[in-house]
């Protein structure tokens, strides 16, 4: 039997032997309680990386963000993000529900707003009909958007702007760290622009679990009590945590090369008519892909790949995803993309 290479997203991951053997080895105690050791180390080390004076561990980046929001927003605030964010599309209404927080999203370029989108959308303050715009949100790298990274520039840009508006500023950041290894630029200049960032360690960073909220130390103790109120406090999650830790030490460096093997698969389908691979240029390790009625629905080619052992994700009616992590190698990669070119050829048009 064929194994299966698994592109649908980098949280399909499994952890590696070395990683499963720390995790066993961690030393724990109930983090509840504030005494589990390598939660603890895990929350020191994130927040030194970035710049910060603390962290929260969580158990998801979905929970992370609604934490910021929560800490920072009151009911009846209004947030600003981009149309396609996760915060908005995939994170089941959260900020409505958990914060009683409204979005109003602008249209940015694969993800990406320009402080001149946002300049005239901050709500009077002295019309008591109207919600109060507190907080700027912005996602790098951004999912939605093809894996597409925030320019530094135009992130320092609304920053700018949102401080001097009394905006608050959060990151969602979730694949940040691919973001640092494309570009060199380092975490905390990244978070500096930002009053709270979230990370993830269980995509690219291949840890079973995890996510960090990162910021000043009374935003997070705030979030302290946050996490307790929406179910996110864990006992011995020094086993998580010690996942983390190796996932930090061992795993951000080699997230280029999924950034090389997704450039190898969005080549085959940039080379295959009827599929357009998006934004025009693959930066990380996801490559979001419209398709062509003409060639089928986005099922019937996610099913036409899952027979000959490819899977993908199917992400919309006539749009698929394929995303690199660290159980796909460069010989698969190869091997992907070869099958995309032979089971999506379109048959030769026979002349009469």
């Amino acid at each position: 039997m064929t194994a299966i290479i698994d592109l649908r997203s980098d949280t399909v991951t499994k952890p590696t032997a070395a990683m499963r053997a720390v995790m066993a080895a961690a030393e724990v105690g109930d983090d509840v309680f504030g005494e589990d050791p390598t939660v603890i180390k895990l929350e020191e080390r994130v927040a030194d990386m970035l710049g910060k004076e603390a962290a929260l561990f969580v158990p998801s980046g979905t929970m992370s963000n609604q934490i910021a929001l929560r800490t920072q927003t009151q009911p009846g605030d209004e947030i600003l993000c981009d149309l396609n964010c996760h915060i908005y599309n995939y994170e089941a209404g959260g900020p409505a529900v958990l914060s009683g927080v409204t979005c109003r999203t602008i249209d940015g370029e694969y993800g990406v707003l320009d402080v001149n989108q946002l300049k005239d959308k901050i709500r009077p303050t002295d019309d008591y009909h109207l919600v109060r715009t507190r907080m700027v949100c912005l996602e790098n790298t951004h999912n939605r958007g093809g894996g597409k990274i925030y320019p530094i520039d135009k992130i320092e840009a609304i920053s700018r702007w949102a401080r001097a508006a009394g905006l608050v500023m959060h990151l969602d950041g979730a694949r940040l760290w691919n973001a640092i290894v494309a570009t060199g630029i380092l975490a905390q200049k990244w978070a500096a622009h930002f009053d709270s960032v979230s990370v993830c360690f269980s995509k690219g960073l291949g840890a079973p679990v995890g996510s960090a909220l990162i910021g000043s130390r009374d935003l997070i103790d705030r979030g302290r009590r946050i996490r307790k109120l929406f179910g996110g406090g864990m006992r011995q999650a020094g086993v998580l945590a010690a996942a983390c830790l190796y996932a930090i030490d061992h795993h951000i460096d080699r997230l280029a090369e999924d950034h090389h093997n997704a450039q190898t698969i969005a080549e085959a389908m940039f080379d295959t008519p009827g599929l357009k691979p998006y934004p025009p240029q693959i930066e990380t390790n996801l490559i979001w892909c419209r398709v062509d009625r003409e060639l089928g629905t986005a099922e019937a080619i996610t099913a036409k790949l899952e027979e000959r052992g490819i899977r993908v994700f199917t992400a919309g009616p006539q749009t698929i995803r394929a995303c690199t992590h660290l159980d796909v190698s460069a010989v698969q990669a190869e091997q992907a993309a070869e099958t995309i070119r032979k089971a999506l050829k379109r048959p030769a048009t026979v002349k009469r």
